[in-house]
């Protein structure tokens, strides 16, 4: 049994601890603002539970050195993100740094029971470089909608046979550990507030452009899930009554415009009607055409991908001004796989928010891309249950 801290106290110091380091004891007391001898029973009964421990001596501060205390080096999280067509999964330490990353493509339309075997395999390769003595929780993202309360997927349009599948259950059975189960962008916007560019932004969306489109929203420092979970599925706002079925059965949903299967459907398209040799080319080399190679197509300036691109662009800005002007974040980062379509798409979709929404709400609104280049997930995925087990049980 994983162990936890006892009071509010000690629950502070562990994230303190996760999210600054090592600290001595003095500037511990400086932040908690505990008396000196509180302070020492709430950590010495931090260090008997295992989960902190004394590492040397600090700088004098004038009288008696004080002692540098860090999370426990023996902490373990793990954080499996399964994504539409692939599964990432990572170990961490306390201070949640990555120690060891595996992935792999994986359709996560083979169902649940295939699908997290292959992640539990994935694990066992880091467990087998000795990367785990002991693991303290872990944290999973899945893409589709998520009951967090009871820890599993409910009615995932692009997951067949996982609807009210047990994850949490399956899962802590397997690692004997706390599980906690979510959208895979509510990660992905937990790992961008620990360590990517919304470290110091307590209000933030973050919009994943992959298979599917989904918006992390977080106020005041927390992710915002709504009543029931389903916060943030923007991909499928309607952009237009008449335009393309989407997966979820409704039709001109963003999602059905512009997506890696959307921007791959009108990419073909393009193909067959003659308008781009490039993308033509590379239908008939390749049989198929992905994001990726729209893409590349564009960055070698082919004028219907780069047109492509654009339009995809516009229709994400159209949905992103109404929410900026809605919701008034300090930041919206971009990320997912068809954000690697890079300034181009991110050009548009400024312009459109720039453009469309009140001036008050985009005056010091930076749009970026994410920085984390595939990690935001797992680190996300490990921040998800380190809150939980750095809290009072």
């Amino acid at each position: 049994m994983t162990a936890r801290p006892q009071n509010v106290h000690q629950a502070r110091l562990l994230r303190l601890l996760r999210d600054e380091g090592p600290r001595s004891r003095a500037e511990l007391g400086d932040v908690v603002r505990l008396s000196r001898s509180k302070l020492a029973v709430e950590l010495d009964r931090l260090v008997e539970l295992g989960l902190v421990e004394t590492a040397g001596l600090a700088a004098s501060r004038g009288g008696r050195r004080s002692g540098i205390v860090r999370l426990s080096p023996r902490l373990r999280f793990v954080a499996f993100d399964i994504g539409a067509t692939s599964i990432d999964v990572a170990v961490t330490n306390g201070e949640l740094e990555v120690l060891g990353h595996v992935s792999e493509p994986c359709a996560v339309r083979e169902g649940a029971t295939v699908v997290l075997d292959r992640a539990l395999d994935l694990l066992g390769k880091l467990r087998d470089q000795g990367l785990i003595p002991q693991v303290h929780g872990t944290g999973i993202g899945v893409p589709g909608p998520v009951s967090f309360r009871d820890g599993m997927p409910v009615a995932p349009p692009i997951m067949p046979g996982w609807d009210r599948f047990p994850v949490r259950e399956a899962i802590g059975q397997e690692l004997g550990c706390p599980v906690l189960v979510d959208n895979d962008v509510n990660i992905m916007a937990l790992g961008e507030l620990h360590a990517g560019l919304a470290r110091s932004v307590d209000d933030f969306m973050l919009v994943k452009i992959g298979t599917g489109v989904g918006c992390g929203i977080v106020v005041g420092g927390a992710i915002y899930r709504g009543v029931s979970g389903s916060a943030g599925d923007i991909g499928h706002i309607r952009v237009d009554d008449d335009g393309p079925l989407c997966a979820c059965g409704n039709t001109g949903c963003l999602e059905a415009y512009f997506s890696g299967a959307a921007l791959a459907r009108d990419a073909t398209a393009e193909a067959r009607a003659g308008r781009s040799p490039r993308l033509a080319a590379l239908l008939e080399s390749a049989g198929e055409i992905t994001a990726r190679d729209v893409a590349e197509a564009a960055a070698a300036g082919d004028p219907a991908a780069v047109a492509l691109i654009r339009a995809g662009g516009r229709h994400v800005g159209q949905v992103l001004a109404g929410l900026v002007s809605f919701f008034n974040p300090g930041l919206v980062i971009i990320a997912g796989g068809v954000a690697g379509l890079g300034h181009t798409l991110l050009a548009e979709i400024r312009s459109v928010v720039y453009r469309r929404s009140l001036p008050l709400a985009t005056g010091n609104l930076p749009i970026v891309l994410s920085e984390l280049a595939g990690t935001a997930g797992v680190i996300g995925g490990a921040r998800l249950i380190s809150d939980h087990v750095f809290a009072t049980a």
